[in-house]
This record gives structure tokens, sequence and C-alpha cells, in this order.
């Protein structure tokens, strides 16, 4: 079938199988590694190391992945839903989990769909993507013309928005690639000036996040303590931050997801709650969801510096309970929320 694999067609399935979005790039080295190799001599990943041992240089080229690639397919499904944003919500006694995380895992979803796809496919070689593969995702599908890479660095698409989920799929057919979509961001830098930490910082290639800066890196990467200067700005945030989507002008009509899997099983919930759950009902409770990447020690200490954030003294019992755990990280933390509230 690879002679007969038209792009139209190819993207047509995509679309099929629950993509909103689909394009084409050529699997080529792409321009954006001298800003990837940049941004990781510079040391901007803090201690992802996923992101800058060996796998880093297999990130220069797409044929390390798949050496027969002649075409990338990169599909892109939205996963917004209507509740309000964090930048519009008062926090009280809540937490802040990152929107992408609160329905089903991603990744599961996404490949799903590109099974699909694959399945309708006779004679191509293929190797399937979604956001653990060492490949510059977001700059390919700026290529397939998904979307531009915005200030925030999150892909953007002039109608949708950028709460989207990306996947590729790498073939062996060379397909018509599509034209890349202009940068529309124009002077805006809305979401610099509404990052709490800063993290979103100038480059010689344009904007860069500094992930040792950024609230997500820390509530979701970074294993250990929490660098005191950073805890006061975390706000109410224990699992990822939106900060930077909220405030974009592109997001403020920006599509709704039709995919039943991304149903918000929790959204901002009690922080006390959360302060009391033990190990396995932290794993009961996000099994299958994103939010169990910060492991259930991450978690508490999350909790610890949401609750010291903020200011309320119905949080001093939990607190000291949680300065008494056998953990030093989450009780180093609960020291110091205790400490905020005083």
């Amino acid at each position: 079938m690879a002679s007969s694999l038209q792009a139209q067609k190819l993207k047509s399935l995509a679309r099929q199988a629950g993509f909103e979005l689909a394009g084409i790039a050529a699997a080529e080295p792409l321009a954006d590694n001298q800003r990837y190799d940049h941004w990781v001599r510079r040391g901007m990943a803090g201690r992802m190391s996923y992101l800058t041992d060996h796998r880093a240089a297999l990130r220069m080229d797409p044929k390390h992945l798949l050496p027969s690639a002649r075409s990338v397919l990169c599909v892109g499904k939205v996963y917004n839903g209507p509740q309000p944003y964090s930048t519009s919500r008062t926090p009280h006694e809540l937490g802040w989990i990152s929107r992408y995380a609160w329905g089903d895992d991603y990744h599961r979803i996404v490949r799903l769909g590109l099974e699909k796809v694959a399945e309708q496919m006779d004679g191509v070689e293929h190797r399937i993507c979604v956001d653990t593969a060492p490949l510059l995702e977001r700059s390919f599908a700026r290529m397939a013309g998904l979307g531009w890479i915005g200030r925030n660095t999150c892909l953007i698409n002039q109608n949708l928005g950028s709460w989207l989920f990306l996947g590729e799929m790498l073939l062996s057919a060379e397909l018509d690639p599509d034209t890349p979509a202009p940068d529309r961001c124009g002077t805006c830098r809305r979401c610099i000036d509404a990052c709490p930490t800063g993290a979103l910082v100038p480059g010689p290639h344009g904007w860069q996040l500094d992930a040792r800066l950024c609230i997500s890196y820390f509530t979701i990467e970074l294993h250990g303590p929490i660098d005191e200067q950073h805890r006061a700005r975390m706000g109410w945030h224990v699992f990822g931050c939106d900060i930077c989507q909220d405030v974009c002008p592109w997001n403020r009509r920006a599509a709704l997801t039709a995919e039943p899997a991304f149903s918000p099983r929790f959204e901002s919930p009690p922080l006390e709650q959360l302060a009391a759950v033990t190990e396995k009902e932290f794993r009961e409770m996000f099994r299958g969801s994103a939010v169990e990447r910060a492991r259930y020690r991450g978690f508490l200490r999350n909790v610890a510096v949401a609750m010291g954030n903020s200011g309320l003294p119905c949080f001093r019992a939990p607190l000291q309970r949680l300065a008494q755990s056998n953990d030093d990280v989450i009780a180093e933390h609960a020291r110091w929320a205790l400490g905020q509230l005083q």
C-alpha cells in the first residue's frame, strides 16, 4: 500500500481515529536541533536526565528511531474542558492539578488512536511515538502545519488553541509535507509576564522554558526538596501548572474535547483531603492518571507547600501531622509551611 498511501488519505484516517489535527512533515533533521542543543547546554533541563543523556543525540534525526523513515504523521488531540481556568478561580482550601491530568493518561489514548490508523496501512514500516520517545514533537508538529511554537513554548493552533496532546507516527512512505504554520504571537508577552517564577526566558533562538524555574518541573519532575526561594511562588499548585496557557489570548475560545477519557476525575481537590491520603489511597485515587508521575512523596510535599502558601490557619493540624512524617522531604516541607502560617 506504500505507493497508494497518499497524504490526504492518511490525514483523513487520523481524523476518523479521533484527532482534531493531522499533518505531514518530512522525516529529516530540523533546524530546531540547534535550539534544543543550546537549551541542553545551558542546563535548562534541570535534573531531567532523559532529555540530556544519550537520548538527546537520538532526537537529532528521526531515522535513529526508524531507519526507513521518510515521513512523519503528526496529530493533535484536544483535551480542554469547559471548566474555568486556574487564573479565574480563588484557591481557598483547594489544590490545583494541571488540566492535562484531570482524566485518563493521554499516552494510552493517543497511542490507541494512532494504532487505529496503523491498522489500515499495509506495506508501510512505521513507529508510533507519544511524548516519551526521543523526538522533537512540537517542532515536527510545527513543520506539519499543526501550529506554531508560542512564547510559552507550547504548540498553538490558531483555531483550536494550545490545549493539545501531540503524537507522531514515523513512516517509511514518502509523502508530500504540509506547510509550517506562521508564528502569530506578535508582540504579546502575557505568558511571560504571568509566570510566577519567571521560567520563560529569552535565548538566541527565541523564548525558552527554563525548567529549573518552572512550577510543573517542581511539582512533577523534581523528586527531592524544592529550593525554598521558589516555594512561596508556587501558589496552590500540587501537580503541574497551566498559567502560561490560561492567559494566552489564543485560548480565550479554545476548542473543547469530545473524548470521554478526558472527562475530569478531579480538578482542584481539597488540600486537607489530599494531605490525609495514604500511599495505597494515592495509588488507587490516581491510577491511570498522569498524577502518578509525581509519586506519593512528591505529591505530599507539593500539598504541604500549597497549604503553607494558602495562609489558612485551618491547615495547621494537617501540616503538623505531615511534619511528623518518616519521610524527611515531606516533613521538612511541612515544617516550612507551618512557618508560613505563623
